[in-house]
């Protein structure tokens, strides 16, 4: 396994920079996601690590060697695409021994290295057949060990999952967990899902527009996002938008629906700036008589939403602003659509942007 540093990457297609001005380091043994939405750059950059891309600027290095120019089959990466890639003619053994030929890997260790990824993969019980005799899953399986078969030192995931029903997509993120954890590979990941990024990722870098938004653990990014983006993105958000009146200990925002205070605070506030208070569902109670909170804010209950597990109260405060909040106590419900209902959180629970991020 290796560790992966890039430095200020470039890759330009005609008037758009794909890539823009990218660093950052990528740690020996790390499931790392590249995430973001369609055109953002997230697979551009996997295809410059992979070496299809060169980069048009700056350096990719593997440890402390520069691969930027280094041609793929060079730089000893296995590959997992989208679409599986597998050779129809071929068995599941026979797919997995193709790239080892290929390498003039001995018969010997081929025989090997082959039965351990089957393994690796549990799919011994299905090695004599071809792709057209197994299920989607199965076929992601094969095409994850047929780059685990190369003793690659990164394995690169190009949304591997996307093609896959939804009950084969939580046992195949399972399967991956399992594998990283088991060889501790490096493995580079891009995804759109952020459920995916969220449930896996060591770390992820949240992509926009060529550039990173935010890098950190989903945890972090999840609960301190950097800005209305990510904010967004990264699971869903109330937003609120106010003015800064006082930045202490903790901030106080004057908005329309009155002053609201928050403890999360980001580097520079100053008084006067416009800002948005980020405010996720979860967060935000549903009030029932006598219960109060540092922030609340009155409306009117416009819709009801049970999930069982949880409740949904979509609360409007005026006629464009619409929050919503998440209960989890679900035996009684809190309110009624169409009454009058106090929401309100603490200061911890609210996190200051600012308006234009």
């Amino acid at each position: 396994m290796v560790s992966i540093r890039i430095e200020n990457a470039v890759k330009v297609f005609g008037q758009v920079r794909a890539v823009d001005n990218v660093s950052l380091k990528i740690e020996r043994g790390e499931l790392f996601f590249l995430l973001g939405p369609s055109g953002c750059g997230k697979t551009t950059l996997l295809r410059m690590i992979a070496g299809f891309y060169h980069p048009d600027g700056g350096r990719i290095l593997f440890d402390d060697r520069d691969v930027s120019h280094v041609p793929p089959h060079k730089r000893n990466t296995g590959m997992v695409f989208q679409n599986y890639a597998l050779w129809p003619h071929m068995t599941v053994r026979e797919n997995l021994t193709f790239g080892l030929e290929m390498r003039h890997v001995s018969a010997a260790e081929r025989r090997e290295r082959v039965e351990r990824a089957l393994d690796i993969v549990q799919m011994r019980e299905y090695a004599a057949r071809s792709p057209n005799q197994l299920s989607g899953g199965q076929q992601q399986r094969v095409a994850l060990g047929r780059a685990l078969v190369l003793e690659p030192d990164v394995v690169l995931m190009d949304e591997p999952l996307s093609n896959l029903d939804a009950r084969l997509r939580l046992e195949m993120r399972e399967q991956i967990k399992r594998i990283h954890e088991e060889l501790g590979l490096t493995m580079v990941y891009v995804t759109h899902d952020q459920e995916e990024a969220m449930s896996m990722a060591d770390r992820m870098a949240v992509m926009q527009r060529g550039k990173i938004s935010q890098l950190g653990t989903p945890r972090g990014i999840y609960n301190r996002p950097e800005s209305r983006f990510v904010a967004n993105f990264i699971g869903e958000t109330n937003l609120i938008p106010g003015q800064l009146r006082a930045v202490h200990e903790t901030a106080v925002v004057e908005t329309l629906f009155g002053e609201m205070t928050s403890s999360l605070i980001y580097e520079g506030a100053k008084v006067g700036e416009r800002v948005l208070c980020s405010i996720r569902p979860e967060r935000l109670d549903v009030l029932t008589d006598g219960q109060t909170r540092k922030n609340m804010l009155k409306g009117k209950v416009v819709r009801m939403v049970f999930l069982g597990d949880h409740e949904q109260y979509f609360v409007k405060l005026n006629d464009e602003l619409e929050l919503k909040a998440l209960e989890f106590d679900t035996e009684y419900p809190k309110a009624q659509r169409g009454e009058t209902a106090s929401v309100g959180c603490e200061p911890e629970d609210v996190v200051l942007l600012k308006e234009e991020a």
